[in-house]
């Protein structure tokens, strides 16, 4: 089941449908300072993510991913790059209460960068929270699920600062930034969890602006 796209405004960004128009200034955004992606892969070149997109947009396509780009609403340049991916629809026998839904029952946020200047801003806060409240929220799904490179301490720790409850580790998972095969940390937020999840980040938030 294909969902169409749909844009998510917040105070400090905004998260736009992913559009191969959008390659160049990616590519911009990923080139300022390239080290920084030490544990995800970001395209350098506009060629590689002319590349990267379209990778994109074939799993939206496919029903099983939408990707957005992050846009900062006060200079209004794309300053990186997230999407939903890994979206499920459970198999609901007929008479059960989401038989026939149209949302998808658990889904992943991933793919998530962005340019050296947006980090340690509000912007991966606000983007987080603009995503997780439209999955919990709107779509009304169980579960949302965040993987990272094991190696990764500082993703982790922000994951776990903000709820994120460790599952275990995932071996073999994906291929790895330095293109190895990545041992993934799994985290997941449960649907009776989003409201402590969303009271920490909004918190966070604050913290920002202060």
């Amino acid at each position: 089941m294909r969902l169409e796209p749909f844009e998510l405004h917040g105070q400090h960004v905004w998260l736009e449908p992913l559009q191969t128009t959008h390659a160049a200034d990616l590519a911009a955004a990923a080139a300022v300072d390239p080290s920084i992606y030490q544990w995800t892969y970001v395209p350098q070149g506009q060629e590689a993510m002319a590349r990267y997109i379209d990778g994109a947009l074939a799993g939206r396509d496919a029903g099983v991913a939408l990707p957005f780009v992050t846009r900062s609403a006060q200079t209004g340049k794309i300053i990186g790059a997230t999407r939903y991916f890994d979206m499920e629809w459970w198999a609901w026998p007929e008479g059960y209460e989401h038989h026939g839904r149209r949302t998808p029952d658990v889904c992943e946020i991933g793919y998530t960068w962005l340019t050296r200047d947006a980090i340690r801003t509000a912007a991966n806060t606000e983007a987080k929270l603009l995503m997780l409240a439209h999955a919990f929220e709107a779509w009304k799904v169980h579960r949302v699920v965040l993987h990272t490179d094991e190696r990764n301490a500082r993703s982790r720790a922000a994951i776990e600062r903000i709820g994120g409850k460790f599952e275990g580790i995932l071996r073999a998972h994906r291929l790895a930034s330095d293109f190895t095969p990545r041992m993934s940390a799994r985290y997941s937020i449960l649907a009776a969890e989003w409201p402590e999840v969303r009271e920490k980040l909004e918190k966070k938030l604050r913290q920002h602006g202060e």
